[in-house]
């Protein structure tokens, strides 16, 4: 059925598509029958699958990465979509158009995506007034929420940490763990905040203010600090990122971002490969698990791995928990897969 709607929904342009199927289903789940229907209908069958990663149990292993819901506009429906988990953003402290458009590409031969979207949000407060409503109306709600977090385009690098501040701040209350983006390929020189000393600067004042925080509240739950990391480091670039990661106790890493590669595509996906922005999606696959099993090896699976990149079915999720994820996250198959990708990997596993 999802692949008749998905011929019809692929004339026409991705961004554009992507707002009105989620408008679409959002009209659906405003009525409690039929919202109770979908859920049913999306709810992975497995009873087991429940996960528990520093102090937080996931319902499932399976969430959804940052980028698809960007302003928390979508949490009741991705939750009737029976993801265990939902990364917001990437929030940013102001709002910002992102880059011009079209800026969202599909390449369908090679089932991936480009985008250069370049942080597009409403704002952290926008974003907070959304979660603040959820909160009070999902108090029960199982569904675990991430805020992934990064910087205006306008704030030069050596300011990045305020950025982080700010969100970090506005977003703590209100979701269960942080993922620190300094690896998209859409703001300019956004990336070179993976060097070792930057990474420093920014992660350790993450972890001094949440340690304030706790103190003040005199609460135990932690709020986690990911980092989320480029698939395009060089393996001395990974070290390095790793070797801090053990040095401050980071809680966690995403591995990966999207890539600036165009390598293994097919011949189809040729004359769009020659678009800028990062590359999501199956050719992504095999290096995500590489940097995961490095991650694990190299940390004698001391830092816990959220898995991203390549992630369609339950033998590609198989793939990341075996090389030492400890969960994954989707997001291109999302498109290609339909609205019950998390019900089909979770009852594969």
């Amino acid at each position: 059925m999802y692949k008749l709607i998905r011929s019809f929904f692929f004339l026409f342009d991705p961004e554009k598509v992507h707002y009105f199927a989620m408008s679409m289903f959002r009209i659906l789940c405003s009525f409690a029958p039929t919202r109770k229907i979908l859920a049913a209908a999306f709810k992975p069958s497995a009873s087991n699958l429940a996960t528990e990663q520093w102090g937080i149990c996931f319902p499932n292993p399976v969430g959804l990465a940052a980028g698809f819901d960007k302003n928390a506009k979508y949490l009741r429906e991705l939750e009737v979509m029976g993801f265990g988990a939902v990364e917001i953003g990437t929030v940013t402290p102001l709002a910002q158009p992102g880059n011009d458009k079209p800026r969202l590409f599909r390449l369908v031969k090679d089932k991936a995506i480009i985008n250069r979207m370049g942080f597009n949000n409403e704002g952290v407060k926008e974003v907070v007034k959304r979660l603040e409503a959820w909160r009070s109306k999902r108090r029960q709600s199982p569904m675990i929420i991430g805020g992934n977090i990064g910087k205006n385009k306008v704030t030069p690098n050596e300011n990045a940490w305020k950025d982080y501040e700010i969100c970090f701040n506005e977003l703590f209350d209100y979701v269960d763990y942080f993922v620190v983006n300094v690896s998209s390929p859409n703001t300019p020189g956004l990336r070179e905040l993976q060097e070792k000393d930057s990474l420093r600067k920014i992660l350790s004042h993450l972890q001094t203010l949440r340690a304030e925080r706790l103190k003040l509240s005199g609460s135990t739950i932690q709020k986690p600090i990911l980092l989320k990391i480029a698939p395009d480091l060089t393996e001395s670039q990974l070290d390095d990122v790793i070797d801090l990661a053990k040095e401050i106790q980071l809680d966690g890493l995403v591995a990966t971002n999207t890539t600036i590669s165009r390598d293994n595509l097919s011949p189809e996906s040729q004359e769009k490969a020659k678009e800028t922005g990062g590359l999501s999606g199956l050719p992504l696959k095999q290096k995500s698990t590489e940097f995961v099993r490095h991650i694990y090896e190299k940390t004698n699976a001391g830092i816990p791995v959220i898995a991203s990149g390549g992630i369609f079915t339950a033998a590609d999720a198989k793939e990341k928990l075996n090389a030492g994820a400890s969960l994954v996250q989707v997001w291109t198959s999302f498109i290609y897969e339909g609205p019950a990708v998390a019900k089909k990997i979770c009852n594969g596993l």
